[in-house]
C-alpha cells in the first residue's frame, strides 16, 4: 500500500502524520517552507485539555518544558473582578485539586509547539519529511492519488489518500475547487509578548472596559513560563493603524492600569496585529482527497481556539484513515469524517457570530443566546477556558457511524457521542493508567465496570465473572479492540460495558455482556462491511525512508 500523503507541515498536518504513524500508517509529508520555525514569541495558541493529551500523546516533548497551564482564569469589568475560576490542573476537569472550573487550558509559543512535533517526526521512521516541496498538481483514480510538486523536491508523489492541512490559502482546496465561504476581518486584535512581573502570576485574565484611554473595549492578558505573558488588544474591526509608538502607548498605560498606577519594568519581546476570519470549507472530502485545519475552516473570534479545532480533526480522521488503509472501509466512513467535523465546526462559528453582537454591542433578539441569562462575562469565561458552545469539546449525537438503539442499551453519565470521561481504568498489561492514554491507537476500546476490582489480584478477576464472556465477545467484533476496567464510570451502573471510539467519543452502553449487540454496534462503527477487499499486504508495516 501507498502511504498517505499530507500536504502542509503545521501542527496539523505534523499531527496528522504522528497520529497515523502510531497506528501503522507510513505517510509523505510535503513541507512548502525549510523545514525550520521562526522564533515568534507574540504568536502562541492555547490547547484545551483534549487536545494539549493529543499533542502530547504524540510525543511532543514541548508541552511540558515551553507551556504553561494556567491555575485560574479572572474576568475583570472596568474596575471590578467580576468572575474567577480556579483551573484543575489534575486536566480531568472534575475538581479533584479543589478547581471550581474545568480542566486548565495550556498555552504555548506556536514556534514551540512546532518544533516539538518536528522532533517527534524525526524520531519517527513511518514519516517522510519533504522540505522545498510546493504541491502543482493533483490526480485521482480508484486505487489512489498522484501529486507532483515542485522545487528542489520536485517529483511524483503516489499515495492511498491526500489530506490537505496547508492553511487558509489551501492549495489543495484550490485544486480541488471547493468553495470557502465566510466572513472577513471578524475581529482585529494588537499583541505583544513581553516580559514582566504582573499581580496574578499564573492566572489569565480577561479585562473589558478598562477605565484607562488607550485599553479599548477588551484587553486579554495570557501567561507564559518564564515571566513572559501575551497580552492582546481588541481594535475597531478597521480604520486604527497601530503604530510602535502607539503600542508602546497602549502597553504602559495598560501595565500602569493594573499594577496601582505605576508601569512595572518590562522587556518587550515581540508585537504584532492580526485579523481574525471566519470561513468554513463546502467540502471536506472528494474522493481520496480530504482537508483538515485551517484548509478546511478559519474561526478564533471571541476566544474560539482553531489549532484546537485542526487538532480535532486529526482525531476524528487519523483512525478512519488507518482502518481503511489496513482493512479497507465503507465509504460511509471516510464519509462520516466531514459529516461529523463540518457541523461541529459549523456549530462553533455559529454561536461566535451569534455572541458577537451581544458581547460587542447590540443585543436585541440575539441576548436570548443560550447561556446569555448568565450575562456576557459568564459566555466569554466558557469560551476562554472551554466550556458551553463557545469552548467545549464536540459531540456528534447524528453521526452516521452511531448503532441504532437496542434492548440492551443503558446510559451512562456521558451522552452516545459525546467525549468519554478520563476515568482510571486496569489495562490489558494490568497496569492502571488514564483512560485517555489508549486513545489513539486505532482500536475500539470495550471498558467494563467493575466495582472492587481495584483491591483483588487481576489473576483473580481475570478469569471471574463475566470476563471470560466479554473478552471472547471482543476477539469476535469486526474491528480490533481491547478490554479495559474500571472501577466507576459517572452514571454507569455496575457491570456495565461502554463501546467507545478510538478517539474518545462514545458508541454504545450496554447493561452486561451482549455479544451479538456489542457486535452490531462495533460494526456501525467501522461504517460497516468494506466496499471492497483492501490490497493484499496493507496490513504490513512500511518504512517510508
Amino acid at each position: 500500500m501507498d502511504p498517505v500523503i499530507v500536504v502542509g507541515a503545521g501542527p496539523v498536518g505534523l499531527a496528522l502524520s504522528l497520529a497515523l504513524a502510531a497506528q501503522d500508517v507510513p505517510s509523505v509529508v510535503l513541507d512548502e517552507g525549510p523545514g525550520t520555525e521562526e522564533p515568534r514569541p507574540a504568536r502562541t495558541v492555547v490547547l484545551r485539555a483534549d487536545t494539549a493529551a493529543t499533542v502530547e500523546r504524540l510525543g511532543c516533548t514541548t508541552l511540558r518544558d515551553e507551556g504553561l497551564r494556567w491555575v485560574a482564569w479572572r474576568g475583570v469589568r472596568r474596575r471590578q473582578v467580576v468572575r474567577r475560576l480556579t483551573l484543575d490542573l489534575g486536566l480531568s476537569g472534575t475538581g479533584e485539586d479543589g478547581a471550581d472550573g474545568p480542566a486548565a487550558p495550556l498555552h504555548i509559543p506556536q514556534h514551540a509547539l512546532a518544533r516539538g512535533l518536528r522532533d517527534a517526526v524525526s524520531r519517527e521512521k513511518l514519516i517522510q519529511l519533504v522540505t522545498e516541496a510546493r504541491l502543482d498538481t493533483i490526480e485521482q483514480d480508484r486505487d489512489g492519488v498522484t501529486a507532483r510538486t515542485r522545487g528542489p523536491a520536485g517529483t511524483w508523489w503516489r499515495g492511498s489518500h491526500l489530506v490537505g492541512c496547508d492553511g487558509a490559502r489551501s492549495t489543495v482546496r484550490k485544486l480541488l475547487g471547493v468553495r470557502f465561504p465566510g466572513r472577513t476581518a471578524v475581529e482585529r486584535h494588537a499583541v505583544a509578548a513581553l516580559r514582566t512581573e504582573l499581580p496574578w502570576p499564573g492566572e489569565a485574565l480577561l479585562h473589558r472596559q478598562p477605565p484607562w484611554r488607550a485599553g479599548g473595549e477588551e484587553i486579554a492578558a495570557r501567561p507564559l513560563p518564564d515571566g513572559v505573558w501575551r497580552i492582546d488588544w481588541l481594535l475597531p474591526p478597521r480604520g486604527e493603524l497601530v503604530t510602535p509608538d502607539v503600542l508602546v502607548t497602549r502597553i504602559r498605560e495598560t501595565l500602569a492600569g493594573w499594577c496601582d498606577g505605576t508601569t512595572p519594568p518590562y522587556e518587550l519581546l515581540d508585537t504584532g496585529v492580526y485579523t481574525l476570519h471566519h470561513r468554513l470549507a463546502r467540502r471536506w472530502r472528494v474522493d481520496r482527497v480530504l482537508l483538515a485545519g485551517e484548509a478546511a475552516h478559519l474561526l478564533g473570534a471571541v476566544g474560539t481556539q482553531g489549532l484546537d479545532e485542526g487538532l480535532r480533526d486529526v482525531d476524528n480522521l487519523a483512525w478512519k484513515l488507518a482502518l481503511t488503509w489496513h482493512q479497507g472501509a465503507s465509504d460511509a466512513l471516510l464519509d462520516s469524517y466531514q459529516s461529523e467535523r463540518r457541523p461541529a465546526v459549523a456549530a462553533r462559528l455559529r454561536a461566535a457570530d451569534h455572541s458577537l453582537p451581544v458581547l460587542r454591542g447590540g443585543g436585541g433578539l440575539r441576548s436570548y443566546l443560550p447561556g446569555a441569562a448568565r450575562g456576557h462575562d459568564a459566555l466569554l469565561a466558557d469560551a476562554q477556558v472551554g466550556r458551553g458552545p463557545l469552548g467545549a469539546p464536540p459531540s456528534y449525537p447524528h453521526s452516521p457511524l452511531a448503532p441504532p438503539p437496542v434492548e440492551g442499551n443503558a446510559p451512562v453519565g456521558t451522552p452516545a457521542g459525546s467525549p468519554v470521561e478520563d476515568v482510571r481504568v486496569t489495562a490489558p498489561d494490568g497496569t492502571t493508567v488514564r483512560l485517555r492514554d489508549r486513545l489513539g491507537q486505532g482500536r475500539l476500546l470495550v471498558l467494563l465496570v467493575a466495582p472492587g476490582t481495584g483491591v483483588w489480584d487481576r489473576r483473580h478477576w481475570r478469569g471471574a465473572g463475566v470476563m471470560p464472556r466479554l473478552e471472547e465477545a471482543v476477539r469476535a467484533l469486526p474491528a480490533k479492540a481491547e478490554v479495559l476496567v474500571t472501577e466507576a464510570y459517572p452514571g454507569a451502573a455496575a457491570h456495565a460495558v461502554l463501546l467507545i471510539r478510538p478517539d474518545g467519543h462514545l458508541a454504545a452502553s450496554f447493561t452486561g455482556v451482549r455479544p451479538e449487540e456489542l457486535y452490531a454496534a462495533a460494526d456501525a462503527v467501522r461504517g460497516g462491511a468494506p466496499d471492497a477487499p483492501v490490497a493484499a499486504g496493507s496490513d504490513r508495516t512500511v518504512d517510508v525512508r
